[in-house]
């Protein structure tokens, strides 16, 4: 089988560091098109395809490793400081993704591949470019690459062992030739060398390694607490015995920030016969296969075994507590890497947004007598969580500490402190127990709405650039709707989109989304659910309007609910409403003419952001450095 090589065109206009501009689709490349060859690098994966592209990170390296990609929107520099995918080639699907902070002292990751790359950096705290930082640790990075055709391919087969292959500095600089010649192919146990302009190295499935000795640390360290003490009957602090089988940064922090102390061991650390008093035993996420660290599963079970100790147990983590009780392991196709992977709580029924990074999963079907499941996830209903019945040991399989986020589900860390304050008070360990309703209160006090026949309310507003997402949104609820069996009726003025699309809704109303007409579709349908969240303001002002009238005409608000959207509309309440929770909201102010913004604008002081109302493309909106950036911005937002 002759080998598939797939080349994306670069657009062709290019930026002053000699990197091309981000790529708005991709096409076959033509072998005669020039290229910068000098800085050419190819990923390769092991059914034989490869993706040529740019190089921006270490130069003249290769590596070897496994092929997975990643969802988030947000994050890129967690992810390469996740000790997770160590050994890993990472794929990052986004196409614009922002940065905050680091997880681990390095970068873990084997090699990255973007879309498109650009060596300008705007973020104030910046001080190098993403391809420096690559470069300064060593680490392979391609940039050019298809990542929506790698994604689909990986989504198809599977995560795949892949290779980075660097082209020599001494190869002549030619025009584009083809990498494998057609009469070859790669395959996983066997490949023949690469071009001779390439730099080759070994296939390696790091899976096979120890990635937890390569990501741990080495000698034990102690973390006190940032917080208010907690403390033990006997008047010491509380502590917690953490093992780092490939430890975050903020999972200490979620632990000092609340008052505990954290002694944080290596992965092959007699915990057993530790030496110091603790009150607790936590594992942490960590990369790779867990039945290569089985004598880490063996100090757990035999902690287990002697039952002195609450312990919680995250990512690998919880891989390992649940071969230490006994049930098995098995690597999943593609594995769950993004930051909103939905999650249901057997106990209470809810469903929390997670971050997770895994390729191994938990068989919930091999859970010894005295286990059940915690979590369960909400897309492809894997385990995500198990507990035992009568002691304190819980683990899930997501990140509740995540960052940049989400963090639904940091309480954990509050449950598990809570546990852990309980048996050193009762001087025994307690069952296992969470705050809250039972799954069977919430079913009762929060019906599941059946709905045979829905209306949803919708518009793209055609006179703004930016209202595809309208379209994108409104179609994707159509079609989650009528995957359930559910009628749907969709109020749309505008024939050119593809909610409109003949076969996506049971019924369309080519009507202005105003009450009136909305009012006389509802008596005239008399559906059961009101979706008024995918039409942007028009709809939501729809939904404002008609909110005391939707119960009289037997209609049930599905999504979020109208009081919901009063609050976050009028930015007084919402102000309130996040102090009300404690969560800090940044001053703000509201001016009517020029001469108003700018006397609010010196109160709160500059920079700002300015935010128009009803202007037309978002014109009068931005960033104002000074009060003459502010006049100009208030000019746009008067004239439009």
């Amino acid at each position: 089988m002759s080998a598939d090589i797939l080349r994306p065109s670069f657009a062709r206009s290019q930026s002053c560091s000699g990197f091309p501009a981000p790529p708005v689709t991709f096409s076959p490349l033509n072998d005669d098109d020039d290229v910068m060859s000098s800085n050419e690098a190819v990923l390769e994966l092991n059914d034989g395809s490869a993706f040529r592209g740019i190089s921006f990170g270490a130069e003249e390296k290769s590596v070897a490793g496994e092929c997975v990609f990643q969802t988030g929107m947000v994050g890129y520099t967690e992810s390469l400081t996740d000790p997770s995918y160590e050994g890993q080639i990472l794929v990052l699907t986004y196409p614009l993704i922002g940065n905050y902070g680091f997880e681990s002292s390095r970068i873990h990751i084997a090699a990255l591949v973007v879309g498109a790359y650009t060596e300008d950096y705007s973020h104030f705290l910046a001080n190098s470019s993403l391809g420096a930082w690559l470069k300064e640790n060593n680490v392979p990075a391609i940039c050019g690459v298809d990542t929506r055709a790698l994604t689909k391919k990986i989504r198809e087969k599977g995560s795949m062992l892949a290779r980075v292959l660097a082209r020599k500095s001494d190869a002549p600089p030619r025009r584009l030739q083809p990498l494998i010649p057609e009469s070859r192919s790669v395959s996983r146990s066997s490949s023949p060398p690469p071009s001779e302009d390439y730099i080759d190295v070994p296939w390696h499935d790091p899976n096979s390694d120890n990635l937890v000795a390569a990501v741990s640390l080495s000698a034990p360290r102690l973390f006190k607490p940032t917080g208010q003490p907690r403390f033990h009957p006997n008047g010491r602090v509380l502590r917690v015995v953490a093992v780092d089988v490939g430890m975050k940064y903020n999972q200490i922090r979620c632990f000092t920030k609340r008052g505990v102390e954290l002694k944080v061991v290596p992965w092959n650390y007699d915990f057993i016969n530790e030496a110091e008093p603790y009150d607790g035993l936590f594992i942490s996420n960590g990369p790779g296969d867990p039945v290569t660290i089985m004598s880490t599963v063996k100090r757990i079970a035999q902690a287990m075994e002697k039952g002195n100790r609450p312990i919680f147990g995250i990512c690998l983590g919880h891989q390992l507590l649940a071969l230490a009780a006994g049930a098995t392991t098995s690597k999943m196709k593609y594995g769950n890497r993004g930051h909103n992977i939905p999650c249901t709580h057997a106990l209470s029924g809810r469903c929390y947004i997670t971050s997770q990074n895994h390729g191994f999963q938990v068989d919930t079907n091999t859970l010894p007598q005295g286990w059940k499941e915690l979590f369960r996830n909400a897309n492809d209903g894997s385990n995500e969580g198990i507990y035992c019945e009568d002691k304190p040991f819980f683990s899930v399989q997501f990140h509740p500490e995540s960052t940049p986020g989400p963090r639904d589900t940091e309480f954990l860390f509050d449950d598990f402190i809570r546990i852990v304050m309980d048996c050193v008070n009762a001087n025994t360990l307690v069952p296992i127990s969470f705050p809250g309703r039972s799954k069977e209160d919430n079913d009762q006090m929060f019906p599941s709405c059946q709905c045979p026949k829905s209306s949803c309310p919708w518009l793209r507003w055609i006179v703004h650039r930016a209202a595809g997402e309208f379209d994108y949104s409104g179609s994707q609820a159509i079609k989650a709707l009528k995957e359930e069996g559910i009628y749907t009726i969709l109020v749309n003025p505008n024939i050119a989109t593809i909610a409109t699309s003949k076969g996506l809704a049971d019924k369309v109303y080519f009507l202005p989304v105003t009450p009136d007409f909305v009012r006389k579709i509802i008596k005239y349908e008399k559906p059961d659910g009101i979706y008024v969240t995918f039409g942007g303001q028009t709809a939501l002002n729809v939904g404002i309007k008609l909110k005391d009238e939707f119960a009289a005409l037997g209609v049930q608000v599905l999504g979020t609910p109208i009081e919901t959207i009063i609050t976050t509309e009028d930015r007084q309440l919402f102000a309130q409403a996040m102090e009300d929770i404690g969560e800090r909201c940044a001053q703000s102010a509201t001016a009517t003419t020029p001469d108003e913004a700018a006397v609010a604008a010196r109160e709160i002081g500059f920079p700002v952001i300015i935010r128009a109302a009803y202007a037309l493309g978002g014109l009068g909106s931005g960033f104002a450095q000074d009060e003459a950036q502010l006049r100009a911005l208030c000019s746009k937002a008067v004239c439009n």
